[in-house]
């Protein structure tokens, strides 16, 4: 079987197809499931064991009623932007760079401040000096 692209995205070809299809960016584990069960394709089957018409069947449903990939990206994108230019508090944590939703900055905050450790030590200079 060829490879299967279904919005721009090439799926794991070993992969359980429900596995697969969250793959493509818009659709998690729980949308994949709905997926299978709307267009009546057995979720245990794996990728390259699909059909060209069960294929054709997905790639139209996701079309159909999913917002996936690059237009996605660019609504999301856009809702950050706007965000930003009314200057609202989700806004402002986007362009200082921290995150967004109410979540402790103290400590764990690591991933969305691109992993800087800012120790202060004891303060005091090193023994060499003299005083």
């Amino acid at each position: 079987m060829a490879l299967v692209r279904i919005a721009g995205v090439t799926l794991p070809q070993q992969k359980r197809i429900e596995a697969s299809l969250p793959y493509i960016y818009g659709v998690g584990w729980s949308a994949s499931r709905r997926i299978l069960a709307a267009v009546k394709v057995d979720p245990n089957k794996r990728t390259q064991e699909l059909s060209e018409p069960e294929i054709a069947r997905i790639r139209e449903f996701i079309e159909k009623n999913y917002m996936v990939e690059g237009a996605l990206r660019q609504q999301v994108s856009g809702n950050i932007k706007l965000k930003k230019e009314i200057g609202s508090w989700q806004g402002l944590r986007h362009i200082k760079g921290l995150p967004v939703r109410g979540q402790r900055t103290k400590t764990n905050s690591r991933t969305r401040r691109g992993n800087v450790r800012k120790t202060a030590g004891s303060g005091r200079r090193a023994s060499a000096e003299k005083t």
